[in-house]
């Protein structure tokens, strides 16, 4: 067990204070610079908080498209190898279903204030 607070926590504190405190008082090339640092804080804070759910979702999708088990890798290969051969039809509704809900976890994490991802899943803006 851990204590609080969790890494998480910390990073968004501390692009918090950057937002917060610093960014108003730099000059404009470091202000923007550091919004930058703060945005790449943000996403590291989303990726220790979503990264596990959502690769187990998409390994758990993989194995049941390809009816096998592997690594989330080998069957990610696997899955392009069948597609390219035409064992796999890009209109497949598993197919389908796999890659928007892959992709609309992967824009939870590295975007998500992106206008159509908010649009499609109805959330939120999270930061400016």
């Amino acid at each position: 067990m851990h204590d609080r607070p969790d890494p998480c926590e910390i990073l968004t504190a501390a692009a918090a204070f950057l937002r917060r405190e610093l960014i108003p008082a730099l000059p404009p090339e470091l202000s923007f610079k550091t919004r930058i640092l703060a945005n790449a804080l943000d996403l590291v804070a989303r990726q220790t908080t979503a990264d596990g759910a959502a690769a187990d979702g998409t390994h758990a999708r993989l194995a049941g498209l390809l009816g096998r088990e592997g690594s989330e890798e080998e069957l990610a290969a696997d899955l392009a190898r069948r597609i390219e051969e035409g064992a796999i039809a890009l209109t497949d509704p598993a197919l389908i279903d796999h890659l928007w809900t892959t992709t609309l976890a992967k824009l939870a994490v590295d975007q998500p204030n992106y206008a159509s991802y908010r649009a499609e899943t109805g959330a939120a803006g999270l930061q400016e």
